[in-house]
This record gives structure tokens, sequence and C-alpha cells, in this order.
């Protein structure tokens, strides 16, 4: 069975905790353990959070996750160079990548995608991967509300549905 790794991928204040803020219906942080993400008001699946982008924060994304080979990792990124280094912590653990890339992102001064000049999507494009583009400019649920059904989807093929 293959790990998923969630990730909103974006410029800083793009978006991405806005993001985990409408999935869990409330304020996240990273934690040093994994927690219940409600996909249903009775059904949940345990996931850990990487809320601060490892990026951002300057540390490698494998000495921010505590716990050892969760199944499931929601992960803000950072648009910049070195979001390679997360990826690679991913694909190296062969978990497939879910990734929302927020273009542009909320604070953006632009009001359409920018063009790839990192060429993230040519890096992950033979990896096991899903890529979507999002507008970090609009509100987050429908982003969220993509992410949780698609969860949802993955999680009952592979049977990690936890009922109350």
């Amino acid at each position: 069975m293959r790990n998923m790794l969630i990730g909103v991928l974006g410029h800083q204040n793009s978006g991405k905790s806005e993001t985990w803020k409408m999935l869990f219906n409330d304020n996240v942080r990273t934690g040093s353990n994994e927690r219940r993400l409600y996909l249903t008001d009775d059904e949940y699946i345990i996931v850990f959070l990487v809320s601060g982008s490892a990026e951002e924060r300057h540390k490698y994304v494998g000495d921010i996750i505590k716990v050892h080979k969760p199944r499931i990792v929601l992960c803000s990124m950072q648009y910049r160079e070195d979001v390679t280094d997360t990826l690679d912590y991913f694909i190296e653990r062969d978990y497939f990548l879910y990734l929302q890339w927020l273009n542009p992102g909320y604070f953006d001064n632009i009001d359409f995608p920018y063009h790839d000049y990192l060429g993230v999507l040519s890096y992950i494009q033979f990896k096991e991967s899903t890529i979507s583009i999002r507008n970090g400019k609009l509100p987050a649920y429908n982003r969220a509300n993509e992410i949780r059904n698609y969860l949802y989807g993955w999680a009952n093929f592979n049977n990690l549905l936890i009922k109350n």
C-alpha cells in the first residue's frame, strides 16, 4: 500500500494555511503527532500535518515529521528552488504526490497564473502524481473540499476510514 502526500504549493502568503484551516474547520498548526481529519460528520482518517513549510522554516521536512512513516501527510510547500528537497523526501519514500499549486497566490501581485519558472511540473512529471492549479485569490472552501473528496475516495479504497 502506498502512502499519500497532499501538498499545497505556493509563494509565501498564497493561501496554504487557509486551505488547511478550511479542511480542518479550525486553525491548525504543525504538531509532533498525527491527528484526526474528519472527512464526514462521523468518518475520519489519521494524518500528519506540516502547516508551515519546511522551506520557510529553513528545515528539512524529515526533521519536522516526527512520526515514523505516516500514511497520509498534509504539507505546505513554498514555491522556491529548494522545494525539490521536500518533494524528494516524499518521492524517496514512495508517496503518491497530490499537489495543489496556488497560482496565483492570495497576495501575489498578479491576477492570472504565472509560468513555472522553477520547473516543478517538469521535475515531477514522471513521478506518480496529480497536480492541479488553483487560484489562491478565490475562497479556500472549494479547494479544501476538493482535497477532502480526494482523500475520502483514496482512504475508502485503502480501508483507512475510521467511524466514530
